[in-house]
């Protein structure tokens, strides 16, 4: 089966003495989407791939209205890399710079060379509180999935395995994208976190079984083996940008008189584009010039 044709969803389990929480998900839609509207070369392709889906992986342990974003940035020629999703499963992304320019290295995409050695992941969390929660970590391999396991094992204290993947074609398309997490819950169980870790040793690259045709339900049994577990929820995923007209306008109106002034002095039109969608918005300066004289009415 091949692996485009697979809804983009993530399916979330837990064992049934609560001791064990694992996620899989099939991304390759979302990652095909936000690489071509960031027109990533290969190696950026997976880099952004690999994030997008950990993303989702993080988001599906939000709740209602709650938010996440994660971004890593560190001294490769990728610069700063973006995603945003919530509970519903809507998820964007961003990056920097589209354009890795490295080749593979011993067979694999340079990911952690593009990224860089040195650098952040950063957590932002609108959990709909006063304040969001922020966490920041040193990246440790620079290759995703390592960096967001020792995130949520240091900062959040959940020992986690994180597993990501993006398999690209013979045209350099997208052909299989997905990822897979693994928590052990507290008070923990020592025996059975052993026997998950040799499942997931003995497990084949999540994209090989994603292309094979093998849904995140089916992964999830392979990891689990004879542990118990039950379905806790299936969302689709999808990708969505909030960005509208009416956000663009407040935040050019938000530049000031000043700002404003010089914008239609240098041009006709002043045209800005979503970082995350390449939406463009137009605006004239006759509609400038009349936010102005509003803000002197």
């Amino acid at each position: 089966m091949d692996n485009r044709f697979m809804q983009d969803y993530l399916v979330r389990v837990t064992s049934k003495d609560g001791l064990l929480r694992g996620m899989a998900a099939v991304t390759t839609g979302i990652v095909a989407e936000v690489c071509q509207k960031q027109q990533t070369d290969i190696t950026a392709t997976v880099a952004l791939g690999r994030l997008l889906t950990g993303g989702v992986l993080l988001g599906c342990l939000l709740k209602g209205k709650q938010r996440l974003a994660v971004m890593v940035e560190g001294n490769g020629p990728l610069g700063k890399l973006s995603v945003e999703t919530d509970a519903a499963g809507r998820v964007r992304g961003t990056i920097r710079n589209p354009i890795a320019g490295l080749p593979p290295k011993d067979g694999r995409f340079d990911v952690a060379g593009a990224i860089g050695r040195a650098g952040f992941l950063h957590v932002w969390k609108d959990l709909g509180l006063k304040d969001p929660y922020q966490s920041m970590v040193q990246l440790q391999t620079s290759e995703i999935a390592e960096d967001l396991a020792w995130y949520l094992t240091s900062s959040e204290q959940i020992p986690s395995s994180v597993s990501l993947g993006v398999e690209l074609d013979n045209e350099a398309q997208v052909a299989a994208a997905g990822g897979l997490l693994v928590q052990s819950l507290p008070p923990g169980d020592e025996q059975q976190v052993e026997h998950i870790i040799r499942r997931l040793q003995q497990l084949p690259p999540v994209t090989s079984l994603l292309r094979n045709g093998t849904f995140p339900e089916q992964i999830l049994s392979q990891v689990f083996g004879e542990v118990d577990f039950g379905i806790q929820q299936r969302v689709p995923l999808e990708f969505y940008c909030p960005c509208h007209e009416e956000q663009i306008e407040a935040m050019l109106r938000a530049m000031g008189a000043g700002e404003l002034k010089q914008l239609v002095k240098e041009q006709e039109q002043v045209e800005v584009v979503c970082e995350y969608c390449r939406s463009r918005y137009q605006f004239d300066s006759a509609r400038i010039n009349f936010w102005l004289n509003e803000s002197l009415d």
